[in-house]
Order: C-alpha cells, then sequence, then structure tokens
C-alpha cells in the first residue's frame, strides 16, 4: 500500500517553475513575437501595397491591409499572353534545373564524405575553393556564349550555377553521418556502389534533399541575371527578368497594354505586384517542404 501511495504521490507530482523560468518563458515568447513580425511584414506590407490605390499609396496610408482596393495592376499584368509563356518558361527553368543540381551535387557530396577513398582530401579544397573564387563575369560569359555555344539556350541558364559548393558541403555533413553500417551489410549481400547510392542512400536523405530543393528551386524562381545576359530571344525569358524590365521600366506602359489614364495606378505599385507575383509560388510550395528542410538542415549542421 505504501509502495502505490509513494507511486501515486510520484506521478501526481508537479514540477514548480520558477520565477526566472516564467520570466524566461514570457521574454522568449515576446522575442520570438517580435522576430516573426518583423520577418513577415515586409511582405504583408507588399502584399497591402499591391492592392491600394495610388492616392493610398503616396498619401503612406497603407501598413497591414489594403486601402481603397484595386486590381487593376494585376489585371493588367495578367492580362498579356505573355506573361504565361514567361512563367511556363520559369516552371521548366526551374525544374529542369532543380533536379540538374540536386543529382550533380548529391554524386559529388557522396564521395567526398568517405574518407577512404583514395584522393578524398586531394579533391575536396579544390571543391571548397571555388566557394571563394570564381573566373569572373567576363570569362563566364565568354565560356558560355562562345567556348560552349549555349547563347540563347535554357543550359545558359541551367548548367553555369547548377552545383553550389555550400549545398555540397551540406550534403557532404549529411552523408558522412548515416551510419556505415548499411553500406557495409549491403557490400556483403552484394550490392555495388550505385546501388547502395540509389537504393540505401538517397531514401535516407530526404531531409537534406527536401532543402537543396528548396535552395535550388528557390535561386533558380529568383534569377533574372542569367537570362539577361545569355537570352536574346524574348520568348524565352523567365518571368522574373519580364517582371524586372517592367519594374525597371524597359517596357513602356503602353506595351504591357495600360492605357494612359491607368498608367499612374500601375507606376504607383507594380513593384509590389511583381514581387507578389514572384514571391507566391515559392510561399505556397514551402509548407510541403518544411518539415524536411528543418531536419535536414539541422543535421547537416550538427554532423560533419
Amino acid at each position: 500500500m505504501a509502495k502505490k501511495e509513494s507511486a501515486s504521490s510520484m506521478s501526481g507530482v508537479k514540477v514548480r517553475k520558477s520565477t526566472g523560468y516564467k520570466i524566461f518563458i514570457v521574454a522568449n515568447t515576446l522575442i520570438m513575437l517580435g522576430v516573426v513580425f518583423f520577418t513577415l511584414y515586409p511582405f504583408i506590407y507588399l502584399v497591402a501595397q499591391s492592392f491600394s490605390s495610388e492616392r493610398a499609396i503616396y498619401a503612406g496610408e497603407v501598413s497591414f491591409y489594403p486601402v481603397e482596393f484595386t486590381t487593376k495592376t494585376y489585371e493588367v499584368i495578367l492580362s498579356k499572353p505573355d506573361f504565361f509563356i514567361y512563367y511556363k518558361n520559369t516552371i521548366v527553368y526551374a525544374v529542369l534545373g532543380t533536379l540538374i543540381s540536386l543529382f550533380g551535387s548529391a554524386i559529388l557530396a557522396y564521395p567526398l564524405s568517405k574518407q577512404r577513398l583514395v584522393l578524398n582530401k586531394f579533391f575536396t579544397p579544390f571543391v571548397v575553393f571555388t566557394m571563394f573564387f570564381a573566373g569572373g563575369m567576363i570569362p563566364s560569359y565568354v565560356l558560355i556564349a562562345q567556348a560552349l555555344h549555349m547563347r540563347d539556350t535554357l543550359w545558359a541558364i541551367i548548367i553555369p550555377g547548377a552545383i553550389s559548393t555550400y549545398n555540397v558541403l551540406i550534403m557532404k555533413s549529411f552523408f558522412a553521418g548515416l551510419p556505415g553500417e548499411l553500406e557495409e551489410a549491403a557490400s556483403i549481400d552484394g550490392m555495388n556502389a550505385y546501388g547502395i547510392f540509389a537504393k540505401i542512400i538517397i531514401p535516407l536523405s530526404k531531409p537534406v534533399l527536401a532543402s537543396m530543393f528548396l535552395f535550388y528551386i528557390v535561386g533558380i524562381w529568383n534569377n533574372w541575371w542569367g537570362p539577361f545576359l545569355y537570352l536574346d530571344t524574348k520568348s524565352k525569358w523567365p518571368v522574373a527578368l519580364y517582371l524586372r524590365q517592367i519594374i525597371m521600366g524597359a517596357t513602356g506602359t503602353q506595351e504591357i497594354g495600360v492605357a494612359s489614364e491607368e498608367a499612374s495606378q500601375i507606376a504607383a505599385n507594380v513593384r509590389s505586384c511583381c514581387m507578389v507575383l514572384t514571391a507566391a509560388p515559392i510561399i505556397c510550395v514551402y509548407p510541403f517542404v518544411q518539415k524536411y528542410f528543418v531536419q535536414g538542415m539541422m543535421i547537416g549542421s550538427v554532423k560533419g
């Protein structure tokens, strides 16, 4: 009976939180709410401004919600048939480029994570070297446009930045943290190195692959500099370059189908509309990879 009473008393005991701990919880909550606010506010402001009237924007009345709601700028931009061609181009570049980048980064990071391989310590410094030193814009342009003849092709957008050294190092750390016993067991069963990589390593690497997927697809989706340099045909532009040209005034309001009386409204919030149209698809993708993204980044940063 005494044992039962002691057990029940132990199970019913509530740990008393000290005053210092309560203060820490309150302060930590306030700080995190502040971080969330300052992180989300710029985007909330852009969305609100993109749906606000010209008068409200110039009067500084827009903050958290649209003032004098209007969708005129969105209607003008989305009414152009070419806009969806640019979006289609962006999707093709982003999907194909991300797959190539993931494949290239994985097959480079995996052997670098194996210390037993010959010349591992010889090649790793060369990979890290590329993170800090590059040939520069002019040599890169000559290489892509003249030596490789990729100018005005999608490969000029995808190939030059296909592999990020930073992402390779993260994947290398993740691969190095996987149990070596799994590979040894598979090798004893007769599986070769390619089978081990495809059937064991890749399925176990979903967190880091999801993280790299997000990094690569965001980079390609927002890339306008590469297309600006290498694409001559306007029908091959990605949407980021098209919206950038609108923002910078390279395409006039008459060219995008704006009547003279609507030009001032377009000029007032075209930047906000373009940023929302560019960021919205990536924001929609992020919730699906958030779990793997956090897990992959934590493992990749701790182990290695």
